[in-house]
């Protein structure tokens, strides 16, 4: 292999490593937003009966059409308090399913997050986001409380969890798959998506795990209003 030089006329330092890892990071996406389809069609399994549809009406993210009430939530947060979808009503909500132990795509979508709640400034107080857990077994009220303190999300996330038979009825509303890794069982494969709640309680945009902060940044102030 030949050797790279800079400018300054010093040998570059080899980043395979780091190209390995970006990869093995996009195949990790891959593999769990593969979990958004039925077995033999090409439609995405949305909550509430929306079908996924066309950007449009001045949204960056993708119109869940048509928009129907989001289906409800009624779980714990990890400090053991009750949370619901419906106290939310008249600010923007965006719902995700993550778990904390998760080594790729929870950790950046709880990072963009944060990078779109700071890019509202002061207009964060017209969002909540709420994480559903995916991993009754990980998700311990200490593990949850690191997850949202790494990422910055104390006090700006409800991250709700609960055993397998107090979270089951919501994945099933949210049409959310979660299987555990056999091979490797730490590591769960389920959806990753990000939904838009408008304040009226409608399921309004839906978000790939690998949005741009931006993109959400755009569309609150939209959801909010409606």
């Amino acid at each position: 292999m030949s050797e790279q030089i800079t400018t300054s006329g010093r040998p570059a330092p080899f980043r395979g490593p780091m190209i390995v890892l970006g990869l093995l990071l996009l195949l990790a996406i891959t593999a769990v937003t593969s979990f958004l389809f039925v077995k033999g069609t090409a439609k995405p399994v949305l909550p509430g009966g929306a079908q996924q549809a066309r950007a449009g009406d001045g949204f960056y993210g993708t119109l869940a059409l048509p928009a129907k009430q989001a289906p409800p939530i009624h779980l714990r947060n990890y400090l053991g308090r009750p949370v619901t979808l419906s106290q939310y009503r008249g600010k923007a909500v965006l719902v995700t399913f993550l778990y904390a132990n998760c080594p790729d795509v929870c950790p950046l979508i709880a990072s963009n997050l944060r990078v779109a709640l700071n890019m509202l400034g002061k207009r964060d107080s017209e969002v909540q986001v709420i994480a559903v857990s995916v991993d009754p077994r990980g998700d311990t009220a200490a593990n949850v409380a690191r997850f949202v303190s790494d990422h910055e999300m104390t006090g700006r996330m409800q991250y709700l969890i609960g055993s397998a038979s107090e979270l089951a009825p919501t994945w099933a509303k949210w049409n959310i798959g979660s299987e555990r890794d056999v091979g490797q069982p730490q590591l769960i494969s389920h959806s990753a998506l990000v939904y838009g709640i408008s304040a009226s309680g409608k399921l309004t945009t839906i978000y790939p795990a690998t949005f741009e902060p931006s993109e959400i940044a755009h569309d609150v102030p939209k959801l909010a209003a409606q």
